[in-house]
């Protein structure tokens, strides 16, 4: 039987500028980007996310429609929301936004995704294996009320992957941006967040000691990147550490975003999404750690090297991971 992977939160047009280019308009936003992630590594996906009517909402739905992923909302009479960003010389973007995050009920969209998923598979109710959500879909009122509902009633069928995407240019209240990413965390199966998240949620600690906190609070997985530095899992069976994939890197937009999207599409590989295989991803070994941060680090890598969110193929991530098994065995063998 068919499943869906659902992704909830923004979809906006990053206007990308820098000091040697002009303005470039790119679809873009957290959720949209791990949406389109999962689309590329051959998943079956659903996203809600609002857009209006204009030419930014235009651009929007042909990415939708070009990605194969299955918009839930039709585009409605506000504007749509845009981000403008900003590259420095390092290739590193900052982010000035102009939003609006209003959604139906949680029913509502809730009954939308069933009919959609069953109208593209008469007969099958195919279930949705996965709930994404975070960035500002999950912290910018009023949507993300709606958000929080979506995903407690999506926990009896569906994993939950949260990644707080912490903009304090949009919610400027850290201790409320703090109680309210915690709560996401509390529903989470699988966290991921930056270290900068971490640095501006919870300046007063250690990165390690907030991932032990998080795991604390529910999730199976806990997994924060840093950058050029790699990233680090934490889990019940113990801390991973991940360095970063060697790349010429054009831009990082969006590299985290196909970080995210290719560890949910590895815990699939390894069967481990689903609420009725919550217990089998709370038991989660060093070793199956080792491999979903392995394919994470490669999909970063390929997204940092070309220019805007641009994420790998499932043929393109399996081909690197192929190259780097080679490349390791060679080093063995010396």
């Amino acid at each position: 039987m068919s499943a869906y992977l659902t992704v909830i939160g923004e979809c906006l047009v990053d206007v990308v500028q820098s000091e040697t280019s002009a303005p470039k308009a790119h679809v873009g936003g957290s959720p949209f980007n791990v949406a389109v992630g999962l689309a590329r590594l051959e998943h079956e996906v659903l996203f809600v996310g609002r857009h209006g009517e204009d030419e930014h909402g235009r651009m929007i739905s042909r990415s939708l429609r070009a990605q194969g992923i299955t918009s839930v909302l039709e585009p409605d009479a506000q504007p749509t929301s845009v981000a403008e960003a900003t590259l420095d010389p390092t290739g590193q973007a900052s982010y000035e936004f102009t939003l609006d995050w209003s959604l139906p009920s949680a029913e509502e969209l809730e009954a939308a995704c069933r009919r959609l998923a069953e109208q593209a598979h008469p007969g099958e109710h195919p279930p949705v294996e996965l709930l994404h959500t975070g960035s500002i879909g999950a912290m910018l009122q009023p949507g993300a009320e709606t958000v929080k509902q979506l995903i407690r009633d999506s926990r009896e069928d569906a994993t939950i992957s949260y990644d707080p995407n912490y903009r304090p240019s949009i919610i400027p209240d850290r201790d409320a941006a703090r109680e309210q990413a915690e709560v996401f965390i509390g529903l989470a199966d699988v966290v991921q967040a930056s270290t900068d998240d971490l640095d501006l949620l919870y300046p007063e600690r250690s990165h390690e000691d907030t991932m032990r906190a998080w795991l604390e609070m529910g999730p199976a997985l806990v997994v924060i990147t840093r950058g050029a530095s790699g990233a680090m899992a934490l889990a019940g069976s113990g801390a991973v550490d991940q360095p970063a994939v060697p790349i010429e890197v054009a831009d990082t937009v969006g590299a985290g975003d196909s970080f995210m999207a290719a560890t949910l599409s590895m815990l699939r590989r390894l069967g481990l999404l689903g609420a009725a295989r919550r217990e089998e991803l709370h038991a989660i070994t060093r070793g199956q750690v080792e491999e979903v941060l392995a394919a994470a680090a490669q999909a970063a890598a390929i997204t940092s090297s070309r220019f805007g969110a641009q994420p790998p193929t499932a043929e393109e991530l399996d081909a690197a991971l192929d190259a780097a098994d080679v490349a390791v065995a060679a080093e063995r063998a010396d």
